[in-house]
């Protein structure tokens, strides 16, 4: 099917297009500087202008059958007014004009719209929390909440909506693993606050492997957890990266120093949720990547 995608030039982008042009899929980028993405990426991709606040010709889609959007300010960053409103907006505001879209198409049929398991809220203890599980209240849970319901909009037009709810991506091309990985490669890295709370992870290769399995498999609908089987504890996932890299990981980041630094974002670290990927697993995928120890063995080892 032809596919139109956002997010093509992020961390997930480029490795998904390749997967889907490995699968026989077109696709079709929705990005804002449209050369640009297009250069990064194989030849036989078209696009279209999406800036997530501009309403978008039902055209813009290129006659796709599938929508996966993928695309959203980063939520690493200060969360000052300015900055919580971005990444509000860039979810909320772009989803209901891709949903607007898709809907007055007549020709899209499927739409994969990335959310993220902060919709479970920053601090969850030892909890298993599945898609059934109840949505925390926070600021990264009510985002998840509002992004959510502008894409289920999809569902009311018939068109088949899955929502991807992506834990921690291990890679070292970016994410928390490329922030870590400097401290770490040095032998001064360390579990943050207590180290207690779980860390819900997941490989990139994984990641991919889960928003094309969402894509094609027909009877997926609603939330489907992104993250791998098996959760680790903060302090479980810094000696485990700290073996990978046969370096010491003895070096604590305290929580107050943590806060200083990051501010209000700290509670998306500090906090954790023990995320189980119960609806893909029951699917039928399988993990290429279902520990940890062999997951960052692949990525640094």
């Amino acid at each position: 099917m032809k596919v139109a995608l956002t997010g093509a030039s992020g961390f997930l982008g480029p490795g998904f297009v390749q997967r889907l042009l490995e699968r026989g899929h077109g696709v079709h980028v929705l990005a804002r500087d449209v050369k640009r993405a297009l250069a990064r990426l194989p030849s036989g991709v078209s696009g279209s202008f999406f800036d997530a606040a501009t309403p978008l010709s039902p055209d813009a889609l290129g006659g796709a059958e599938a929508v996966v959007h993928l695309a959203g300010e980063p939520v690493a960053q200060r969360w000052t007014e300015s900055a919580r409103r971005r990444i509000r907006d860039s979810r909320v505001v772009g989803t209901r004009l891709l949903v607007e879209a898709a809907r007055a198409s007549g020709t899209v049929r499927h739409f994969v719209s990335a959310s993220a398991i902060g919709y479970y809220g920053g601090d969850r203890g030892a909890e298993p929390l599945t898609e059934s599980s109840s949505p925390g209240q926070d600021f990264l849970a009510q985002v998840c909440r509002a992004w959510e319901a502008e894409a289920m909009e999809a569902a009311t037009a018939g068109i088949r909506t899955v929502l991807p709810r992506i834990g921690v991506v291990l890679h070292p091309e970016g994410g928390a693993l490329k922030q870590m990985l400097p401290l770490f490669r040095l032998g001064l890295g360390g579990k943050m606050g207590s180290g207690q709370q779980y860390l819900s992870w997941v490989h990139r290769e994984d990641t991919l492997g889960l928003l094309l399995f969402a894509l094609e498999q027909p009877e997926l609908t609603g939330p489907m957890n992104v993250t791998a089987p098996e959760p680790a504890t903060n302090a479980d996932f810094s000696r485990e990266l700290g073996a990978a890299l046969h370096r010491p990981a003895v070096v604590p980041v305290p929580a107050f120093a943590l806060k200083l630094a990051v501010g209000q974002m700290s509670e998306a670290v500090l906090g954790g949720q023990r995320v189980l990927p119960r609806r893909a697993q029951e699917a039928g995928y399988r993990f290429q990547f279902p520990t940890l120890p062999e997951a960052l063995r692949s990525l640094v080892g």
